[in-house]
């Protein structure tokens, strides 16, 4: 299957439901009442993350994801249904962000972790709901609301124990295939690996998930060769292994190799440098790589740089090297706290923000060229965007919902002449003052 890491997709909740009007019509019941109900809740769009899926192909070729509306109420108090959820399955290590705004909305690592991506729309109140000792009869209903509409970034950032990290053409796919059941393309030129490749290595007890990132080169960081594209899948793994091709020129050369990856660390994240890590010099079955060898490991020990020889054609020193892989893993066990970029966003806030929308004072002002006035306030918008006028008592309780907020106090104060024209939201009217009695 074709590796992706990065897609872009457009999730839309569904709308909710509209409410009903509706009167009770049975018989020997006169003057029956409203029983209009509520319409139902748009569904969500839910991302989840689960085991078993390792790319982001799918989301290649559908990008558009929609989630079901809910259904208008009914006569004697029958809520509508609410639209069902649109579960979206996503791999672990998934990272979702807002495309307009590039906020982080989650970091999906678990399987089971999920986030609520798009919230879908409120249902609108029945006619049941508007009757007052006044008004008995109410011929009033709100539209239900629009589900919320974002565009997503999708980044992949795998989830591994052990990340395999050289320049190209190091030998890092020949390791993962010598220590693991993974059967990655390997051949003689660089970059033969385009994206990361992931085994499993099993010895007793312990299943290690080893990753060979794709190789980097000089100036990665600046997005050159493979670029980002390699350094982001190193960032979850708690265990490195720097793979040195040894069959390259003098031991200068070869740890040159060494000295690249250190300084790309450091220039993209400098905490990678910080990561346990071992060095394995690769290819001693050629004879420039034997010839190396001892200078390199001599280097490394006067460091206290874990250090390994082998030959990934041969199997020279694979059954060693496998042994400390394990040994360094249950010393640097993975704790869950830290494989998390950041804690996941939750629409519990969103109840905050709607306290916030009611004490939030109304404003005005004064458009261009004497085109009228606009009030502003959020939360009076998000409740006209509800209003059907073409009800008989729609024009009722807009007028009380401009009273509420003392529309024309502000409107007055701003010199607002009878005539003048107010908008709204999507909401545009002849601005007409009360005529005060004498």
């Amino acid at each position: 299957m074709k590796f992706v890491d990065l897609v872009r997709i457009m999730v839309r909740a569904g709308r909710g439901g509209n409410g009903c009007i509706s009167f009770r019509r049975e018989k020997f019941v006169p003057k029956g009442g409203p029983d209009g109900a509520n319409g139902g809740n748009g569904g969500n769009i839910i991302l989840k993350a689960v085991e078993g899926i390792h790319t982001l192909a799918d989301f290649e070729f559908e990008k558009k994801f929609r989630a079901e509306h809910g259904e208008p109420g009914q006569g004697q108090k029958k809520v509508g249904k609410t639209g069902k959820d649109l579960i979206i399955l996503v791999p672990c290590g998934t990272i979702v962000y807002d495309e307009n705004t590039g906020e982080p909305l989650a970091d999906l690592v678990e399987p089971g972790d999920q986030v609520v991506a798009a919230k879908g729309g409120k249902g609108g109140r029945g006619n049941m709901h508007f009757a007052t000792s006044m008004r008995r009869v109410p011929r009033f209903s709100e539209k239900g609301d629009e589900g919320e509409e974002r565009n997503l970034r999708l980044e992949l950032k795998l989830i591994a124990d052990v990340g395999l990290v050289g320049l190209p053409n190091a030998g890092k796919s020949s390791l993962l295939a010598a220590i693991s059941n993974a059967r990655p393309k390997i051949a003689g030129y660089p970059f033969t690996t385009l994206s990361p490749n992931l085994g499993i290595l099993a010895v007793d007890d312990d299943r290690i998930v080893v990753a060979d990132v794709p190789g980097l080169i000089e100036g990665a960081h600046e997005n050159k060769g493979l670029g980002i594209y390699f350094l982001r899948h190193i960032e979850r793994t708690r265990v490195l292994i720097h793979v040195l091709d040894l069959s390259v020129g003098t031991p200068e050369d070869v740890l040159y190799q060494w000295e690249v990856i250190c300084s790309e660390f450091k220039a993209y994240k400098e905490s990678l440098l910080e990561r346990p890590y071992m060095v394995v010099g690769n290819k001693i079955d050629i004879e420039r790589g034997r010839e190396n060898a001892p200078a390199i490991e001599s280097f490394m020990k006067a460091r206290n740089i874990p250090y390994y020889n082998t030959s990934a054609i041969t199997g020279e020193g694979i059954a060693e090297f496998m042994g400390n892989i394990v040994a360094l893993c249950r010393e640097h066990t993975r704790p869950h706290s830290e494989i998390r970029l950041f804690e996941t966003l939750e629409h519990p806030e969103e109840r905050t923000a709607t306290s916030r929308r009611r004490f939030e004072k109304a404003r005005v002002v004064k458009l261009e060229d004497d085109a009228g006035f606009r009030v502003i306030h959020e939360g009076l918008e998000k409740i006209l965007k509800r209003y059907d006028f073409e009800q008989d008592d729609a024009l009722y309780h807009f007028a009380r919902l401009l009273k509420k907020y003392r529309i024309e106090e502000l409107l007055e104060k701003e010199g607002a002449k009878e005539g003048d024209t107010v908008v709204i939201g999507e909401i545009e009217f002849e601005y007409q003052p009360e005529q005060v009695q004498e």
